[in-house]
């Protein structure tokens, strides 16, 4: 009986980690692809940068209204949705494994499988469960997201017109290996960003559950069985996915070269990466700050910061509504 209890709260957890990865990943995809474009850019980002570095030869993308622009002037509305496929193939699974494998290892640090009782763990409990079950869905989802990225940021003319054509030529030309291109950075970066995210979106809810408490104490509030509104879980992941893309950033950068490395862009988007132009992850690091400075390692942290807040937001409160339907349907 508790053996299909547990199963049933998985297949609850995962399919709730499953829409809700699905309609953030769809709605944030256009400040994702914006996003990537400056990651992979060798360029400056910034006019500021450029006036710096005294180069009179324009950077493809120098801001987003203006990345916002070009893309759509050269590829239309569907360029904002490039890699969307992959991405949702990637994120589904994503976030379908965090949240299933968060919830047991909950359930196992609190002795409870109530999703009531899990509040209540430590901060410290909270931050390591987010980060192990951040490396569990890494793992497992790692080739869509390299497939992503590449068909995110060749731009036009396609280098792969399907995503056929790029799983079969990444095989051909790196091994099987090369679906993993950039995991080390990603995995380095996933501790603390999962870690981050799960960890202050628990202890965001704690605080506003004692802010509920403390100012209606006899007000009748239009809320969860926990005591938070949606916009209150909103504004908890929106506060959660900032804080954690702020710091893990760089890392973010980092996985991206190594996922683009060799891909032949038209010239207009400026150098390429090259065939192993990164010995490893410290290399990558330093070569990065020596060639492009402390701004090389924050390019699209504007996008991505905007794409984030709204991601986290929007996956946490899918989430909770989606677990707390399927629970209701399937009880």
């Amino acid at each position: 009986m508790e053996e299909t209890g547990q199963l049933k709260r998985a297949f609850i957890d995962a399919t709730a980690g499953l829409i809700a990865g699905g309609i953030s990943r769809t709605v944030t995809s256009p400040l994702d692809v914006i996003k990537i474009r400056f990651q992979v850019q060798l360029e400056p980002t910034t006019s500021w940068a450029l006036l710096r570095k005294n180069l009179s030869q324009p950077s493809k993308y120098t801001g987003m209204l203006q990345a916002t622009r070009d893309i759509f002037r050269e590829e239309g509305l569907p360029g904002f949705w490039r890699g969307n496929v992959p991405a949702l193939l990637m994120v589904m699974p994503y976030t379908a494994i965090q949240f299933a494998v968060l919830h047991q290892l909950k359930t196992f640090a609190a002795g409870s499988s109530k999703t009531e009782d899990h509040i209540y763990l430590s901060p410290y409990l909270s931050y390591i469960s987010g980060a192990l079950a951040g490396c569990a869905a890494t793992v497992g989802s790692y080739p869509f997201d390299l497939l992503r990225t590449l068909l995110a940021s060749q731009g036009e003319p396609k280098v792969y017109p399907t995503m056929r054509t790029a799983l079969v030529e990444i095989v051909k030309t790196r091994g099987f290996r090369g679906l993993y291109a950039g995991l080390s950075p990603t995995l380095v970066e996933i501790i603390p960003y999962a870690g981050l995210q799960f960890g202050t979106y628990d202890t965001f809810k704690r605080w506003t559950m004692t802010w509920n408490l403390y100012r209606s104490s006899n007000t009748n509030l239009q809320s969860r069985e926990d005591g938070l509104s949606s916009f209150q879980l909103f504004l908890c992941g929106l506060a959660a996915g900032t804080c954690a893309k702020l710091v893990c950033h760089p890392l973010d950068v980092v996985k991206k070269r190594f996922q683009i490395e060799g891909l032949q862009r038209h010239p207009r988007y400026g150098a390429r990466v090259e065939h192993r132009a990164y010995r490893n992850m410290f290399d990558a690091l330093r070569r990065i700050l020596q060639k492009e400075g402390w701004a090389g390692l924050y390019k699209g942290i504007v996008p991505s910061t905007v794409k984030a807040a709204p991601a986290g937001a929007v996956t946490f409160v899918a989430y909770e509504y989606t677990s707390d339907w399927l629970e209701s349907a399937l009880t």
